[in-house]
């Protein structure tokens, strides 16, 4: 609270604890704290405020309607995991919020209503999987939406809809493959869009086809084989990215509907060639680089072409063996002979989409919208499941009524069904085949029902479903076999349910899983093939179990995990290379809240510069092992830890004197140190080697990222390193 004190005034006296409060700026920054609320004695008049780091887990309604003045404010990784409706009501004059890395699963209609001036919304790195049409209509402002790294697989229709004057969508990085014609219908002012690395396996033309003024697609890393007559038709397009696909021909007019194409990327696909691209005027750069082209008499009329539209190509042969490593810039036609002419192998075109059945009358009580395809029966006191719904309807919300049983064939004739809502309607049985017809499901939510068991065949029928909800149930263990049916699964919730262990076959056909939630259950045990069918998994919290040791030998086989989080076990000591089978993987690893007493020194052997963000606080060792190689930290936390600040935790000192990171680790003993901060710690001075200097003194030799954004600061230049710059 220095600054706040300097400053003086009346303002200054109501600076929350923890904070710091710059009142001539108006800034409030209270960040990688313990704060669980919003603080309410923020000075009114605030404009920007920083809660980075800190753990709300929920917004709630009118959070901030004693900052009314606020136009930026920051809730990057603060473990929040829901926003209730009308959370930033009141926040007129805001422009900037930052909801990074945080845990937010669903968007709701309201939940960002009264944000009418804001400009960039920031949603990277939680776990969004379905947004509801109307989250976004009260951004009239919005410029700059991202949304990159969520999980997402679907897009509804008119999804954007109120984002008159977005400029930059950013869907990177998730999981998308199904599209609705109309998702980006509502966005005239778009000029570019990102949805590479997602799981497209063709180009989504008919949505793409709603965006007459964008400029620049991105589509790079999406499984897309084939790009078909006409595919794409955007008249303002000037950049398309097709890179790292799997990409084997190309038609060729694909692109004689984007008359304003300049540069076309196709790096890193698998073409042997490419025909004349008729149609495409105004190329003036194609890249192909990292293909397999053969550059032999097939591929003439296409160099030919090049010449004749002046279009620069990059790219080299990779066959025949005499051409091999020339670029085709440097070829000659007669260098590209054939030894006998055959016609090139037809492309496979990929399956048309079945047509929309036609729509049929609403149900007694219900409310249909044909416009969003949605049918809603929520909360109308129901027995049984309404039938008759229109043939092309997408989303179906069934929630808090009373089913008991969802029968076999519950779903007769909606074979358009995307995402579909069962959650608090009191089921206790889901008989096999109730799923049978809805093959286009995703999202399936189960949420706080009565399940205590699933036969095989629960989801039989359901090919393409991805996302499964079944937390606050009543399983006592993972459903054995309910997976089979399910090869498109990338995200099973668990959590809140009773299950005791996992056991090997628990989770037999869930091959595609990335996200497994099981928190808050009561595992003690882990077989050691549990989860050997996940070999993609990514995200795995087992937070709030009943676990006494890492489960070391479970983690073996799982190349692709970056997050685990074992937060709240009573793991009470940690052995040498628990984390072993993760160290060319993890980067985000949990271990607050578990009691921990004693870690050993080689604990986190093989970890290091992979590692993002380490969680310790509240828990019982009074000293941390080595940790100067972990390079790449971007946030720590020893908060609430009782370290015993003398000679043996000098090194833990010196790094923490190189970071540029707020870590919070406080001297409990001994008694002249208790409740310093153990970087001003005056006890490690009558050390051996103090005077040897501080930074760098635990690992000579080595500068690590955050040492180097230190000296950065101290030299009055920004620090590569910008997450917590306040110690």
């Amino acid at each position: 609270l220095w600054l706040a004190a300097a400053l003086g005034g009346a303002a200054a006296t109501r600076c929350p604890a923890r904070c710091v409060c710059d009142n001539l700026r108006a800034h409030v920054l209270c960040l990688n704290g313990s704060l669980v609320a919003i603080p309410d004695t923020i000075p009114e008049l605030t404009k920007k405020l920083d809660l980075r780091g800190n753990s709300f887990t929920v917004i709630p309604a009118r959070a901030f309607l004693a900052t009314p003045y606020l136009t930026h404010l920051d809730l990057q990784h603060c473990k929040v995991e829901r926003l209730e409706e009308g959370a930033f009501r009141g926040l007129g004059r805001l422009v900037y919020l930052n909801l990074a890395s945080n845990s937010i699963a669903l968007l709701y209609q309201e939940s960002l209503d009264g944000l009418s001036s804001l400009q960039q919304l920031i949603l990277e790195g939680n776990r969004i999987e379905e947004i509801q049409p109307g989250a976004f209509g009260h951004l009239g402002s919005l410029t700059v939406l991202d949304l990159r790294a969520n999980a997402l697989v679907y897009l509804p229709d008119m999804v954007f809809q109120g984002l008159q004057v977005l400029r930059w969508l950013r869907l990177s990085h998730n999981a998308l493959h199904v599209l609705g014609n109309e998702a980006f219908a509502a966005l005239p002012a778009l000029r570019r869009l990102s949805l590479d690395h997602n799981e497209l396996q063709a180009l989504p033309g008919e949505a793409l086809a709603r965006l007459d003024g964008a400029t620049r697609l991105d589509l790079g890393h999406n499984p897309i084989t084939y790009v078909a007559e006409e595919a794409l038709a955007m008249a303002s397009l000037r950049h398309l990215f097709l890179d790292h696909a799997s990409l084997q021909d190309v038609a060729p007019d694909a692109f004689a509907r984007s008359p304003q194409l300049r540069m076309l990327d196709l790096r890193e696909n698998q073409l042997q060639g490419l025909p004349p691209l008729a149609g495409a005027g105004g190329l003036a750069r194609v890249s192909l680089d990292g293909n397999p082209l053969l550059c032999s008499c097939l591929l003439r009329p296409f160099h030919n072409w090049l010449a004749r539209a002046r279009v620069q190509a990059e790219g080299a042969c990779a066959a025949p063996p005499a051409l091999r490593g020339r670029s085709l810039d440097s070829l000659k036609p007669p260098e590209m002979r054939c030894r006998r002419l055959q016609p090139p192998p037809s492309p496979i075109t990929p399956s048309e989409r079945p047509r929309a059945a036609s729509s049929g009358q609403c149900p007694r009580g219900c409310i249909c919208s044909p416009d969003f395809h949605h049918g809603s029966c929520e909360n109308r006191d129901l027995r049984e499941i309404p039938r008759d719904f229109p043939g092309d309807t997408h989303l179906l919300d069934l929630r808090r009524n009373t089913f008991r049983t969802v029968p076999p064939d519950a779903f007769p004739g909606l074979k358009e069904l995307v995402s579909l809502h069962l959650q608090s309607c009191g089921i206790r049985v889901l008989q096999p085949g109730a799923l049978r017809g809805l093959e286009s499901l995703v999202y399936l939510y189960l949420t706080d029902n009565n399940l205590s068991t699933l036969a095989p065949a629960a989801f039989e029928g359901a090919p393409q479903l991805a996302y499964l909800d079944l937390d606050h149930n009543a399983f006592t263990h993972v459903p054995v076999g309910a997976f089979q049916h399910l090869p498109s699964l990338i995200s099973l919730h668990l959590q809140h349910n009773a299950i005791t262990e996992l056991a090997e076959g628990d989770l037999a056909g869930a091959q595609g899983l990335r996200w497994l939630y099981l928190a808050g259950n009561a595992i003690r045990h882990i077989a050691p093939a549990a989860l050997a069918p996940t070999k993609m998994l990514e995200k795995l919290q087992l937070e709030g179990n009943h676990l006494v040791e890492v489960p070391t030998a479970a983690l073996r086989g799982l190349p692709a995990l970056s997050e685990l989080k074992l937060s709240q076990n009573p793991i009470k000591r940690m052995g040498d290379g628990v984390f072993l089978p993760l160290a060319s993987s993890l980067q985000h690893l949990y271990l607050d809240n578990m009691g921990l007493e004693q870690i050993s020194p080689r604990a986190f052997a093989g970890l290091g510069p992979k590692i993002k963000s380490l969680y310790l606080e509240s828990n019982k060792m009074s000293n941390i092992p080595n940790m100067s190689n972990f390079t790449g930290l971007e946030i720590l936390n020893l908060q609430d830890v009782p370290f015993h600040c003398d000679c043996q935790l000098l090194p833990l000192h010196r790094w923490i004197n190189t970071l540029n990171l707020r870590v919070g680790a406080t001297c409990e003993s001994p008694a002249e140190a208790r409740g310093l901060k153990v970087k001003l710690s005056t006890t490690f001075q009558t050390c051996p080697g103090w005077g040897r200097g501080e930074a760098g003194e635990a690992n000579p030799g080595k500068t690590t990222a955050a040492s180097k954004a230190s000296k950065k600061k101290r030299s009055g230049k920004s620090p590569v390193r910008a997450f917590s710059k306040s110690r």
